[in-house]
């Protein structure tokens, strides 16, 4: 007993330090950018957000958000010095991109199981309500929120690709911290990404192609070996060499955080003056569709009759894309930086409000499991992405 006070004692005392640091770094950067001094600036706010991020990585109730602040501190790192994202000796950091998208989804394969895809056939009416809702009502609101706010071109391309993409697996986390249905969760998110082939070029054919002519083949090919292949290897690993799997599963969420991060500020470094000039209708088109993805996505399925539970599910699941998948398109067909910038700033906006909307509904509905949760986190220091 005193051996685990004294452990959280320290735990406590590193968390208040790393605090210290942030507000110190954060002040000092300010201090710097009213001397016109924007190096050092940078320097300060990329320092503050790392140790902000890991003051919340060890604390029992701030964990979840570490992930959102880990992404933040590397997207101003890329946007006050781009250089370091774009190329090392040479090496051009866009090339980095498909294969750190495949390494994702790689381990996304490995959480799931053969189990997932026949789990449709028990549960049919929910899985069928919640693609229908994803791959409708995500696609026509980030046209609609294009057109709103007025962005252009490729950007807007790049929202509306957003919105036609799959479910990430970072939807089966929240759902599971919000206590929803995570089989559910992730039955969806296996059909999604089974169909993504063939849905992802058909919504943007339709609702794209007065920005940028759209080619179907070549969309559906980069689908396959970016997303389809890897995911299915990872399944393949999952059933056949489980016990590899099993030791993966211990270190691939940090290579799924890590590879995330350099995803989003590679795409940041590359379209820095893009994302600048659009900054402000960029946020609110991203804000605006991930809360309408949330909000008719919960309403509608209450509408066609599931339960209060697996209308969360579906909820955050259509709320919630795979912004990694967006990003690859974007540079491997698409051919354009420009348009990955939506995914990179929806991308964590969408994780960050998924964590909190997840852990209001379990406090509010469900506060036997967020005590468990909290005692759970008190015990272990391990990383959820």
């Amino acid at each position: 007993m005193e051996a685990s006070q004294s452990k959280r004692s320290r735990g406590s005392d590193a968390t208040r330090l790393l605090l210290a640091i942030s507000g110190s770094a954060v002040a000092a950067a300010l201090a710097f950018n009213l001397a016109d001094m924007n190096d050092l600036a940078g320097i300060g706010v990329t320092l503050g957000l790392v140790s902000l991020a890991m003051a919340a990585l060890n604390s029992p109730h701030f964990r979840r958000v570490s992930f959102a602040l880990w992404v933040l501190a590397f997207a101003a790192c890329a946007m006050f010095f781009p250089k370091a994202f774009i190329s090392w000796g040479g090496f051009e950091m866009k090339q980095a991109v498909i294969p750190l998208v495949q390494l994702i989804m790689f381990g996304m394969g490995t959480t799931l199981a053969f189990g997932d895809f026949a789990r449709v056939m028990r549960i049919p009416r929910a899985v069928l309500i919640g693609f229908g809702l994803q791959y409708t009502v995500m696609p026509l609101m980030g046209w609609t929120y294009a057109t709103l706010f007025g962005l252009q071109g490729e950007v807007a391309v790049g929202l509306i690709l957003y919105g036609s993409c799959a479910g990430g697996v970072s939807s089966n986390v929240v759902t599971f911290i919000a206590g929803a249905n995570l089989a559910l969760s992730v039955t969806m998110t296996a059909c999604s990404t089974l169909m993504s082939p063939l849905m992802t070029p058909v919504a943007m054919k339709v609702l794209a192609g007065q920005y940028l002519p759209i080619e179907m083949a070549p969309m559906m090919i980069s689908i396959l070996k970016m997303i389809l292949v890897p995911v299915l290897a990872g399944l393949l690993v999952n059933r056949y060499l489980h016990r590899y799997a099993t030791w993966a599963s211990r270190w691939l969420p940090g290579v799924s955080m890590g590879g995330i991060c350099a995803v989003i500020a590679i795409t940041i470094a590359l379209s820095r003056d893009d994302l600048i000039a659009v900054a402000v209708p960029l946020l609110g088109a991203a804000i605006c569709h991930n809360l309408t993805g949330y909000t008719v996505g919960y309403w509608s399925a209450r509408a066609f009759g599931l339960n209060r539970i697996d209308s969360q599910t579906v909820s955050i699941e259509v709320g919630m894309q795979n912004g990694g998948m967006a990003t690859g398109l974007a540079f491997d067909v698409l051919q354009s930086g420009a348009a990955a910038v939506p995914s990179a700033v929806e991308g964590p906006w969408a994780a960050a409000t998924g964590a909190g909307l997840a852990s209001y509904w379990r406090r509010l509905h469900r506060p036997d499991l967020a005590s468990t949760e909290t005692s759970r986190g008190r015990a272990s220091k391990s990383t959820t992405i």
